[in-house]
C-alpha cells in the first residue's frame, strides 16, 4: 500500500465547504498515473469530455466538467443499500481522457490508450461523458482483460444503427452494433431497458433483435415494473462479466432536459435508481454515464442526475469489486 491512510477519503462538507476547494469527481483525490497512488486505485473515476459522434444537439462534451461540479453534493453512505463504496474500495478522480474534438478516429484511439493504461493496471473504470460513442473505446480497452462483455443499458435508443450520413459508421447511434461486430460485446447477454419514441423505419430494431439483443421498451417496463426488470435482466446478464451504461436520455425530459436526444415518457429519477441498486451482487467490471449537455440545462439539475446515477453505479461496482477481491 503506497497511499497514505484516508488518502481515498473524500473531503468532507464539514472540513471544507462544497463550493471551495478544487472539484474533483465526488471530492475523491486526483490521481495520475505517474503519482504512486495510481497503484493503489481499485476504482478511477473518468472524464470523457468529447461529443464528436453527436448527430443534433452538441454539449455533451461539457458534461464531465459540470459533473465534477455538481458531484461535490455527494456523500458517503447510500441511505436506501447502505453501500458506502469509499469505504470498500479505493476510488480516485483519474482526470479526463485526451481528446482532439476535430478528428473523430483520433478521439476514439486516444480513449482506448488511456483506458487500456487504466484497465491494465487492474482499475475498473466508471466514466462520465460525454456522447455515447465513448463507450465504444472504453469497452474495446475493457475487454483486453476480461473478454466480451454483457451489458445493462439504460436508455430512450438502442444505438444499434448501422450508420448515418452515407453509411458512416461512428456515432452516437452506433456504438453498440459496432461493440458486437468487433466482438466486444455479448449480444445475448445484452439488456436494454426503457426504449421509446418514433423510428426511422419499423426495421430499425430489427438488427438488434436478430443478434439476441432482449430489449425491455418503456411499456414493458412500466408492465414488469421495476422488481420484475430488475430479474430480468439479472437473468440476460447471468454471472459474467458485466458493463453498466446509462444514457441520461433514459429518464423523462422532466427529469434530465439537459440531453441530446430527448424523449418524453421516460422513467423516472427514482425508477432508474431502483434498477441500478438491483444490479449488486452481479459481476460489474464498469460503467459509464453519458449524454449530459449542460448548455440545455442551465439550472444543473441533469448535471445533478448524473452525477448521482454515477454514484449508485459507483457503490454497486464497488460491492462486485469487493467481492472480487475477497
Amino acid at each position: 500500500m503506497t497511499a497514505a491512510p484516508g488518502f481515498f477519503k473524500p473531503i468532507t462538507g464539514s472540513v471544507m465547504p462544497r463550493f471551495a476547494g478544487l472539484a474533483t469527481l465526488m471530492r475523491l483525490p486526483y490521481v495520475q498515473a505517474h503519482d504512486p497512488e495510481f497503484a493503489d486505485v481499485e476504482i478511477g473515476l473518468v472524464g470523457i469530455p468529447w461529443d464528436g459522434g453527436t448527430t443534433n444537439r452538441p454539449g455533451a462534451r461539457h458534461g464531465p466538467r459540470q459533473v465534477r461540479d455538481i458531484s461535490t453534493m455527494i456523500r458517503n453512505v447510500n441511505r436506501a443499500s447502505g453501500i458506502a463504496p469509499f469505504s470498500l474500495c479505493n476510488c480516485a478522480d483519474l482526470g479526463d481522457t485526451p481528446v482532439n474534438p476535430v478528428d473523430l478516429m483520433d478521439s476514439l484511439a486516444r480513449i482506448e490508450t488511456f483506458f487500456s493504461g487504466v484497465c491494465g493496471a487492474g482499475i475498473a473504470p466508471l466514466s462520465v461523458g460525454g456522447d455515447h460513442l465513448v463507450s465504444l473505446p472504453v469497452m474495446r480497452a475493457i475487454v483486453k482483460q476480461t473478454g466480451p462483455l454483457g451489458m445493462v443499458h439504460f436508455d430512450a435508443h438502442t444505438d444499434t444503427w448501422d450508420g448515418y450520413f452515407g453509411g458512416f459508421k461512428y456515432t452516437h447511434g452506433t456504438p453498440f452494433r459496432r461493440a458486437v461486430e468487433e466482438g466486444l460485446l455479448d449480444p445475448k447477454r445484452t439488456v436494454q431497458i426503457g426504449i421509446r419514441g418514433a423510428l426511422y423505419s419499423d426495421a430499425e430494431d430489427t438488427w438488434g433483435q436478430e443478434q439476441g439483443i432482449r430489449v425491455i421498451d418503456i411499456d414493458e417496463f412500466n408492465a414488469l415494473g421495476v422488481e420484475g426488470t430488475i430479474a430480468e435482466a439479472r437473468r440476460v446478464v447471468g454471472d459474467g462479466a458485466t458493463y453498466v451504461s446509462f444514457d441520461v436520455d433514459a429518464l423523462d425530459p422532466v427529469y434530465a432536459p439537459g440531453t441530446g436526444t430527448p424523449e418524453i415518457g421516460g422513467m423516472t429519477t427514482l425508477q432508474a435508481q431502483h434498477v441500478v441498486r438491483g444490479l449488486q451482487g452481479l459481476n460489474l467490471v464498469g460503467g459509464d454515464v453519458v449524454e449530459v449537455s449542460p448548455p440545455f440545462d442551465p439550472s444543473g439539475n441533469t448535471a445533478l442526475v448524473g452525477a448521482t446515477m454515477m454514484f449508485e453505479i459507483l457503490c454497486v461496482l464497488a460491492d462486485s469489486v469487493r467481492r472480487r477481491r475477497g
